[in-house]
């Protein structure tokens, strides 16, 4: 409401800010609807626009990833930051590619959170996907087990859509997404996903997962560890348009599926 308040003021269209601060109009849009939570840069971005000394930058502090959960605050802060981000997930849909309905199910998988968490959780899941959304992107290469594909989140309906998510997510020319086929038996990254954030060509931070909480470092030992594994996962993986061809398979298949349960 305050970003909209502040647009019709200084007499914009969203498609006039949106070129001002440099992302795109359909960014705006979500954000005036609240379908999405600005990053600090967009709120930085909009103060120099409308003159102001640091309002936009308050509000999306007052309601940015202070509502995250604390483990995860600083690794969004370094995501943020990032020209470059390389993904490894073994059991589901990276965060920054997932549908609503997808992650909703996911995180309502966590053992005793309550409906209010629940929401705050996803809102900050939305909120991350934000940056590919802006004017410049960073690079976002994501490599997937193949298992990924059919593993049912949810039902047949969410899993159709999510899939058909990451189809129109790879049509982006700074998205490539890689599967690491079944017939891969065992490889270096069973024991679990993790991101690397890069920038200026060097990686800076990681953020892996474990029980209970994720973890975010910098230490450039560890680092340089996970950029092996990944660069191991990646030659494991079949090519980016061969890759396509397995989702579109996958998708193919859940719908072959949700045909016979309506025949049934």
């Amino acid at each position: 409401m305050e970003l909209r308040r502040r647009r019709e003021a200084a007499r914009l269209t969203q498609r006039q800010l949106a070129q001002r601060i440099r992302y795109s109009d359909s960014m705006v849009n979500m954000v005036e609807k609240a379908k999405r939570s600005p990053s600090k840069p967009f709120a930085e971005k909009c103060d120099q626009v409308f003159g102001l000394d640091g309002t936009m930058t308050k509000l999306q502090a007052d309601t940015g990833w202070k509502k995250a959960p604390e483990y995860l605050r600083s690794w969004l802060e370094e995501e943020q930051d990032a020209d470059c981000l390389r993904a490894w997930q073994p059991a589901i849909v990276p965060g920054l590619l997932q549908t609503e309905a997808y992650a909703r199910e996911i995180l309502a998988a966590t053992p005793g959170i309550i409906e209010e968490e629940l929401e705050k959780r996803l809102a900050n899941r939305m909120q991350r996907q934000a940056i590919l959304y802006r004017d410049e992107p960073p690079v976002l290469n994501v490599v997937m087990d193949e298992a990924v594909l059919y593993r049912v989140i949810g039902d047949i309906e969410v899993m159709q859509e999510q899939l058909r998510h990451l189809l129109e997510v790879a049509r982006h020319p700074r998205v490539a997404i890689q599967i690491v086929p079944r017939t891969v038996r065992a490889h270096c990254g069973m024991a679990g996903g993790f991101i690397i954030a890069e920038r200026n060509g060097a990686p800076y931070a990681a953020y892996t997962d474990a029980q209970p909480f994720g973890r975010t470092f910098s230490d450039r030992r560890l680092i340089a560890e996970l950029v092996r594994l990944y660069d191991a996962l990646r030659a494991e993986s079949v090519p980016f348009s061969q890759s396509l061809l397995l989702i579109e398979e996958a998708v193919k298949q859940l719908a072959a599926k949700s045909s016979q349960s309506t025949l049934a």
